[in-house]
This record gives structure tokens, sequence and C-alpha cells, in this order.
């Protein structure tokens, strides 16, 4: 019997432009589109992925299927608690799907925001689906634009100093445990402007939102200068748009 093929492939941050060679190939051998629907707050992020497929999947018919996505339940306290209820639900999901809608021999997707490998769950809930052995498939991963990378591009920076390492983490580990010995941090997953916690003195800031999008902002400054600008107009968009990315990057003043 034919086997499943499912591709979770990384299409960037919204530029259908950002998308790499390997992607829009792979786009091109897809029959069903896997979506989780997030709600009206986040259709944006649905019609993007439905866009870079009307633009670039043009050599066989497809359809998409969408699923609604499972919300975190805010009663249980524990974050690792919290995350893993909600992968679960998502796994059973995805199974549900696989099984269903992709046919065996079928090529089906899920497209991802950004790169798969940097703070996406949906590798971690496919090894779940694999290793449960219910519905036989195999999978490929092809990476995309992150929005780290485009953070870097706009704002015309390399993110490693010479010999230097970037410490890459989100605002809930920031918040426990600062910026500790690091000297260029990477910062994303971060709803709170925990920048606002950090001793400003000798510290930088490059923010941007929305990278890669027609909505895109950028600041950059000393972060005791712009730090209620980023707060301002991260609030302001995220009240017109409904939702928000955002990443950062922290960069302290090291002495010559």
């Amino acid at each position: 019997m034919s086997i499943r093929r499912v591709l979770i492939i990384g299409i960037g941050t919204g530029d259908p432009k950002h998308l790499t060679v390997q992607a829009i190939d792979a786009l091109n051998e897809v029959d069903v589109f896997f979506v989780m629907d997030k709600g009206a707050e986040k259709a944006e992020l649905v019609r993007v992925r439905k866009e870079i497929c009307a633009r670039y999947a043009k050599s066989r018919p497809y359809r998409f299927v969408e699923a609604e996505d499972p919300v975190r339940d805010p009663t249980t306290e524990a974050y690792d608690a919290r995350v893993a209820a909600w992968h679960a639900e998502r796994v059973a999901i995805y199974e549900r799907m696989i099984e269903r809608e992709l046919a065996p021999g079928a090529c089906g997707a899920f497209l991802v925001w950004g790169d798969p490998s940097l703070y996406d769950s949906t590798l971690r809930i496919i090894d779940q689906v694999v290793a449960r052995s219910l519905v036989p498939f195999a999978f490929e991963v092809i990476p995309g634009i992150s929005s780290v990378q485009v953070l870097a591009a706009r704002h015309k920076i390399a993110l490693n100093r010479i010999g230097g390492a970037v410490h890459v983490t989100t605002g809930r580990r920031l918040a426990d445990r600062g910026t500790g010995d690091h000297d260029d941090i990477v910062v994303m997953l971060d709803g709170h402007c925990t920048f606002r916690e950090v001793p400003p003195e000798d510290v930088e800031i490059y923010w941007g939102a929305y990278l890669g999008s027609e909505s895109e902002l950028l600041v950059a400054g000393k972060l005791a200068d712009v730090a209620d600008e980023i707060v301002r107009l991260r609030s302001e968009a995220r009240r017109q748009h409904g939702w928000i990315m955002d990443t950062y990057l922290l960069r302290k003043r090291v002495p010559e």
C-alpha cells in the first residue's frame, strides 16, 4: 500500500518572496494543506497561507482542510502542563486530519510561519503522532526564513559580534532569568514587553513586528530612549490588527 507523505514547510514571516525554491517545489507536490484556525483575530495568518499557495502551487489541484485550534486552558497554573495538554489536543486533531483527509499515497502539508525548528510546535506534535503509530505516514521538513533572520536583515545588522555568541530565548525566560552574562540576546514570544525589566544602561534594542509583511514596524536605539515608543507602537498595532508577532535583539555595549 502506498504511504501517505506529510511535508512541514517553512514559509517565512509573511512576504511571499521569502519562500525558498525548495519550499516552492514542495508546495507543488501537495494535495491537501492542513491549517489550524486560530479564530477571527488571526484570520490574516490563514489568508496569507492561501495567497502563498495561490501564487506558487500551480502544478496540481489542491484543497485546504481547516480545524479549530484548541485553546490553552488558563486554569492550568503550570506553564509546562498547560502546553502539554494543548499539544495532546493538537496531536489528536493532526492524527484525525491525516487519517480522514489524506488518502494513502497522497501528500499533505502544514505551512509553518517562519522556520519549523524555531519556537514552533508542529514538529513536536508530528513526532507524537508518529510515535502513536495509528496512522502510518512519512514526513519531511523544509526550512524557512525565520523572524530572527528578517529582523537582522531589516536593521542591517549581524546578530553575532566577532567570535561572539547569540542567545535566543523567550520573553517568559527573560523575565525569569534576566540577561545573565549574555551580551546579545534575541527574544521571541514576548507578550509583555519584558525588555522594560532589563536595566537599560548600555543596552541597545533592535525591535520588529509583523516582519516581512505590509504592516511591518521597526524601532532601534538605546533601550532607555525607545522602550516607551515600542510599548506604544505595539499596543496600537495589536489593537488595530487583533494580534501581533514581534521579535527583538538586546545588545549590551561591550567595553573596548
